[in-house]
């Protein structure tokens, strides 16, 4: 479920609480649900996701969208509330028959994933079509990726294309990398490094760690693109810091031999211990006993 609520707040919060707290209190649906995000956020208040559920509930029950989305992520989220996916279910339910796109994507998203809700990829192939269709970045880029998987609707390279570049138009990075994927490896297009690095560039420029990693793959074993291992190690670098394993144990193994980088034991064993923390098994060989760096040159990179 997405992590943060829907709406954003005005700059002036802080000036304008004692109106909304009165609008609130005399019933106003969008003061309500205002309030429930300031609570939420603490923004102007102390944070209280509690007050902030309530507010949401008596905004929800006047039919308030937003807010009915807002509180099925409260729901889904455990917030203010023991976790319960029935009542995020049904509050999501809510704000999406009334047409309301970001509770069509969450919607979509349980149905997509099976949480709390027997899995039904057509229903929310359904959900992420009507999102999308009113501009859902993240809708665009989900329903992209049914039709390059073929799940819930029949496979059309055309769509998935049409749809994760409406989401790139949006800087929506997920898009951006699997249209990368798309232009590496041809499908639905003619192959182009070129394009494929560009977009892979975008979306690790935004922060996505599998496009960092990716890169760091590339450049590693010089797949379609001239091999770099200074590169290599800067992209499995970004990766890295954000947790992930794999490129944790690549950059590792990038200390241990000195490609790319000085080569520096210290640096290795801290790659290779976060990397043996975070689930990868073979970190724990190089971990316990390193090897000379003659023997580790020849090592291969460990890809997703």
């Amino acid at each position: 479920m997405p992590p943060s609520l829907s709406s954003n707040l005005p700059p002036n919060s802080q000036s304008t609480l004692a109106g909304i707290q009165q609008e609130a209190q005399q019933g106003n649906a969008d003061a309500q649900n205002r309030l429930g995000l300031m609570l939420s956020s603490a923004q102007g208040v102390p944070k209280d996701n509690e007050q902030a559920l309530r507010w949401f509930e008596r905004a929800a029950s006047q039919g308030h969208a937003d807010a009915q989305n807002n509180l099925g992520l409260m729901y889904a989220n455990g917030r203010g509330t023991p976790q319960n996916y029935e009542q995020a279910l049904a509050w999501f339910t809510r704000a999406a028959d009334q047409g309301y796109a970001r509770a069509q994507y969450n919607l979509a998203l349980m149905y997509d994933i099976g949480q709390g809700v027997l899995q039904d990829q057509s229903s929310a192939f359904s959900l992420y079509l009507s999102a999308a269709e009113q501009g859902h970045a993240r809708a665009q880029c989900n329903l992209g990726l049914l039709y390059f998987q073929g799940k819930g609707v029949e496979q059309h390279d055309g769509m998935t294309l049409f749809w994760l570049r409406k989401a790139a138009e949006q800087h929506q990075p997920k898009a951006m990398f699997q249209l990368g994927l798309m232009y590496e490896r041809g499908n639905g297009v003619k192959s182009d490094m070129a394009q494929a690095l560009a977009w892979h560039r975008q979306a690790a420029g935004l922060g996505l760690t599998e496009a960092q990693f990716h890169l760091g793959l590339l450049y590693d074993s010089g797949k379609g693109i001239s091999q770099d291992y200074c590169q290599a190690a800067q992209w499995y670098a970004q990766a890295a810091e954000s947790g992930h394993a794999l490129a944790q144990f690549n950059l590792g193994l990038m200390y241990l031999s000195g490609q790319g980088v000085a080569a520096d034991r210290e640096a290795a064993c801290k790659w290779f211990a976060q990397a043996k923390r975070n689930g990868i098994a073979k970190a724990a060989k190089y971990l316990a006993s390193v090897s000379p760096l003659a023997d580790q040159a020849s090592v291969d990179p460990l890809s997703a």
